[in-house]
């Protein structure tokens, strides 16, 4: 069986570490495969069982990594990284897979000091010139990646993510209760489901909510995750919340969802918006469509490329714009049936195990390149 090694590191990070507990329950029956990281850190996501593992306390970006990685690769047919913090000094590996979901940190260079920016492009040039096959998760991706570095095309394959529809689907009304008690949910809400990166779009998103507000008075903006992670990295957020009553009395933050609970959020909420500037792929739409949930997405490349037909599409750059696709989809009922009806169909076409299929079949490819 083809050795491979996969640094496993960012299994609790939000789309790698999604991408990560989904392939790999997969790949380690198919592939001698080591994980590089904390076994205590990747037990809390998935079996471990028929797994080896190789510690690793760097983390990511820290130049430490870059000893780790000399000390600790060894032997092994294929060193996979599913981020571009690859190795940049020679590795005791015959061949190098890297997965680039996207180059948001050249196409938004300016949000980055001088020193966080040289870095990261040094390390996306090494990423693509060191390895032998480059993954990447949709085709806007792919051209965004060959835009900024100058990689040959021919060396890049794109595997679209998946979702667990086991998961994320529709649930019967009974089974939601408990949770929209357990999060203290109102009975009418849109959901935000996102991190506090700024091209996430959350500021735009609040000023449309204002927009419509006086329209629908028993409407709320639920917002996953901990106020005090959103506070840390975009404060503005929160003087835009604070200086409004509406918004004060109106925008619930729920602090950690399991990662069980996010189906039923989903289930729950009466639109899905996601006004993001940029996306490599963009799995919260593609959950939300699997949930029954309609869906208001920025129209850009890769979100169109992902949904299809199956969202209602607004310009993330006006928040009047934002404002209006919510309204219609709250109040247009045969519009708001043929999104959901669309979204269900439309994520029955991505799977994690298809995706995990196309990364095996690729693996076993990539010894003979």
């Amino acid at each position: 069986m083809t050795k491979v090694l996969l640094d496993a590191r960012m299994i609790d990070s939000s789309g790698i570490g999604t991408y990560l507990q989904n392939l790999i329950p997969f790949l380690k029956n198919h592939l001698n495969l080591s994980l590089l990281g904390e076994r205590e850190k990747v037990e809390e996501y998935i079996d471990i069982s028929n797994l080896n593992f190789i510690s690793m306390k760097s983390p990511i970006y820290f130049p430490t990594e870059q000893i780790e990685f000399l000390l600790k690769i060894k032997d092994v047919d294929i060193f996979w990284s599913p981020h571009f913090n690859v190795p940049v000094f020679p590795i005791r590996a015959k061949k190098r897979i890297v997965t680039i979901h996207d180059v948001f940190h050249l196409a938004f260079g300016e949000l980055y000091s001088p020193f966080e920016r040289t870095y990261a492009k040094f390390l996306i040039n090494s990423a693509v010139n060191l390895s032998d096959v480059i993954i990447t998760v949709s085709n806007f991706s792919k051209s965004e990646i060959i835009k900024y570095t100058g990689v040959k095309e021919e060396k890049i394959k794109v595997i679209y993510n998946g979702v667990d529809r086991e998961r994320f689907r529709v649930y019967e009304k009974e089974e939601l209760e408990k949770i929209k008690s357990e999060y203290k949910l109102p009975n009418r809400f849109l959901l935000f489901v996102g991190n506090v990166k700024p091209h996430k779009n959350l500021r735009r998103l609040l000023k449309a909510f204002k927009i419509i507000a006086g329209d629908f008075k028993d409407l709320f903006l639920v917002i996953t995750g901990k106020k005090e992670g959103f506070l840390k990295g975009d404060k503005k957020i929160f003087e835009l919340i604070n200086k409004d009553t509406i918004l004060k009395e109106r925008v619930i933050f729920t602090g950690h969802v399991d990662k069980g609970d996010l189906p039923y959020l989903y289930n729950l909420a009466e639109i899905f918006v996601f006004p993001s500037l940029y996306e490599g792929f963009g799995l919260p739409p593609l959950e939300a469509m699997a949930c029954g949930c309609p869906i208001v997405v920025s129209h850009i490349p890769p979100l169109w490329e992902i949904c299809k037909d199956a969202a209602y599409y607004i310009n993330p750059h006006d928040e009047w714009d934002i404002a209006k696709g919510i309204k219609e989809v709250l109040e247009n009922e045969k519009l708001r049936k043929e999104l959901i009806d669309k979204g269900i169909e439309r994520a029955k076409e991505f799977s994690w195990e298809k995706s995990a299929r196309e990364h095996l079949n690729l693996i076993e490819k990539t010894l003979f390149i």
